[in-house]
This record gives C-alpha cells, structure tokens and sequence, in this order.
C-alpha cells in the first residue's frame, strides 16, 4: 500500500511539480486556490528559465586543453530582482552579483553588472493600446523576432517574461480573447485577431486567474468562498423553487399572464 502511495506521490511530482510548492500546502485559501491557477505560478516563480547570461554546453563531457575530462555543469547564475524588473519588461535580464578583478595581484572587489534600460513605446494590438515601458535591447530583439509584441508577450514563457508587468498584460490580453472584447468598434479587425491568436484562446475562468500575485489569489479564493458560503434570502429561493416547477410542469407562462389580465 505504501508502495503504491509512494508511486502515486512520485508521478505527481514529475507530471505535477506544483502540487510540491510549500506556499499551496496546509490549511489556506492558496491551497484551495484552482489547479490551473498552482500551475501558472509553478511556470512563473520556479520553472527553469532560458539561458540568458551564460552559454550553455553541449553534450555531458568536455575535454580542457590539458587533457582533463569533466562533466559539463550548466549552472544557471544567481539573478538579483529587484522590485524596478517587475515595473518594466526585461526580455530575462537581471541583476548579477559577482566578483571583479581589475589587475592579476590586486584583490577581487564585489560588482554589480545591471543591463541596460531605456523607456520606449510598445503597442498591443489586441488592447489596441500605446504604452511607454522601461525595457532592454534584448527586450526589443526578442519582439521583432516574435514578429510583434502581444506574439512576444503571448509566446514566451512566464518564467521568462519575470516581471509582474508582463504577467500583467498577458491576462489581459487572454481575457480579452477569451471574452472577445477586443476591438469593439472594429469587428473586421476583432475576427482577424481572434484567428490569428485562436491557440491563446482559453476559458474566462482560468484567464480571470492568471498573472494574479500569491497575494492576488489568496483574496479572489477568499471572496469566492464568502459568496458561496452567503446565506440566500428567502424570497430568492422561493423564486428559484418556482421557476423550477414551472419547469417541471411544463406550465406555459403566455396561459398565466392571459388568466392574470382576464381577471
């Protein structure tokens, strides 16, 4: 039986790895928070991100020039977030923490190295929105190799779009598919869109959830539950109840409204 648990556990953990994060464990509204919402946030804060600062190696073996065999180690580094990455879109960068040796015998001085940040105007097409965002060269390079920006912003991993901001407009622009609100003075342009994005397309319900803060979430299960929870006024069940027997019954409400008039 315990065997079986374990198998259990350990196919969840490959298929799932979400379910593992502590922060949804225990007796929480973030534990009771929906599936779909554990696995977005599994894809954002904790899924490997793509190499970025550092050049992987291939293969699982590498031969140095004096001979020596070693295991090749793609580590990836260390990235410092600060709350400013989550104000604009950083295309992966971040701050790196290292060591910085000027001269042979002088000693090693902690250093910073930043990525380079410019504010420029990106357009959504899906909001149909102008918006003036801090953002790297890298940014602007993976947008035209995306061949435009809601293509960047919808393709490319959260783990990689990092910042909150880009979390941000991507449910944004998922529940505008999801809703088809998108261009509501134009519907030549809205059909277009939603052609072209029909693989983005999700349900209202999980678009309603994603990009939301631990925080975010915790408040939305919270209130979901309180609403369930609500005592139903009397007058609002005894409606129901009729409206169901008028059901049941098959009663043809155009019979009753002419007995009411007649009387």
């Amino acid at each position: 039986m315990n065997a079986r648990v374990s198998a259990s556990a350990m196919r969840e953990a490959l298929t799932k790895p979400w379910m593992a994060l502590q922060i949804f464990q225990g007796n929480n509204a973030l534990s009771r928070v929906p599936e779909h919402y554990k696995k977005f946030y599994w894809e954002w804060k904790v899924a490997p991100k793509a190499p970025v600062h550092y050049i992987p190696e291939e293969g699982n073996f590498k031969k140095l020039p004096n001979g020596e065999i070693q295991p090749v180690q793609n580590l990836p580094l260390k990235l410092l977030q600060p709350k400013e990455i989550h104000e604009g879109i950083w295309g992966g960068e971040a701050i790196i923490k290292g060591f910085y040796k000027r001269k042979p015998y002088v000693r090693r001085m902690p250093h910073y190295w930043v990525p380079t940040l410019k504010k420029t105007v990106l357009y959504s097409e899906i909001l149909d929105r102008y918006m003036n965002v801090t953002v790297t060269e890298r940014t602007l390079n993976l947008i035209d190799e995306n061949y435009g920006f809601d293509n960047y912003i919808l393709n490319t991993p959260p783990a990689d779009l990092m910042s909150e901001l880009a979390v941000k407009l991507r449910r944004e622009m998922l529940l505008s598919l999801a809703q088809g609100t998108l261009h509501p003075d134009n519907p030549a342009k809205r059909k277009e869109l939603l052609n072209r994005f029909e693989k983005h397309i999700i349900p209202v319900e999980e678009a309603e959830w994603y990009g939301l803060n631990t925080k975010e979430a915790a408040t939305k299960q919270k209130l979901i539950e309180e609403k369930a929870s609500a005592p139903v006024p009397l007058k609002e069940a005894f409606r129901q109840e009729f409206i169901e027997y008028l059901k049941t019954n098959k009663v043809d409400m155009e019979e009753i409204k002419g007995e009411i008039t007649e009387r």
